[in-house]
């Protein structure tokens, strides 16, 4: 399976702000956005004026980054997002929202998107009480997400939880941090998406 593995911290810089792509790093001084705030390649210090075209590579590089997703995936699911009855930009964000490591994160049981695919991928949870290890598994309204018994005793995730413990969850979702499961309780909408991402720009960039 096709992913990135390359330093988080250059995507970060590469895009002139914080992406929370390491977790907990992300907040402290460590973060490579606060310690070199340019970006990374001999000419990162460089001021260059950007072109529309620039602008709108951003903006689609931002989100895939977000999401942790590669090129040809982001494509296919702006191609789906397309065909769907609505406005593809929201449609585009809707099934990046619903991808199962995304809710694993958003529900608090993950540090980082990278880390809850990680964790999807070695069989960590069910869906449904069926097991699930498809990182982009799209869940629908009233799937329920749970932690296997086995991983429950696990110390990883008591670090976990007690990091997590008081983070927000998104209301399309539920969370249950005592039995460390979740469901999805509606369509998630644009209101519930806090994101810094411009998807109008990238509706515009696939239409060029």
């Amino acid at each position: 399976m096709a992913r990135y593995t390359g330093a988080v911290c250059r995507l970060c810089r590469r895009e002139g702000q914080k992406l929370f792509l390491k977790g907990e790093r992300c907040y402290s001084e460590k973060c490579g956005v606060v310690r070199r705030g340019y970006a990374p390649g001999q000419h990162g210090q460089s001021r260059k004026k950007v072109s529309e075209y620039g602008i709108h590579i951003r903006a689609k590089q931002k989100a895939r980054r977000y999401y942790g997703v590669l090129e040809t995936q982001f494509s296919n699911y702006f191609k789906m997002a397309e065909r769907k009855p609505g406005m593809t930009g929201e449609n585009l964000l809707r099934f990046l929202e619903l991808r199962l490591d995304n809710a694993v994160y958003r529900l608090g049981y993950a540090c980082s998107r990278a880390e809850a695919r990680q964790l999807v991928l070695h069989n960590h949870f069910t869906v449904n009480g069926k097991k699930v290890n498809i990182p982009s598994y799209q869940l629908k309204a009233g799937d329920v997400i749970a932690l296997k018994d086995k991983s429950k005793q696990s110390e990883k995730f008591k670090i976990i939880m007690e990091i997590n413990g008081s983070r927000p969850v998104p209301e399309w979702l539920t969370a249950d941090k005592e039995q460390i499961a979740g469901t999805v309780v509606r369509l998630p909408g644009r209101d519930d998406i806090d994101l810094d991402v411009e998807e109008n720009l990238i509706v515009e960039f696939y239409s060029k």
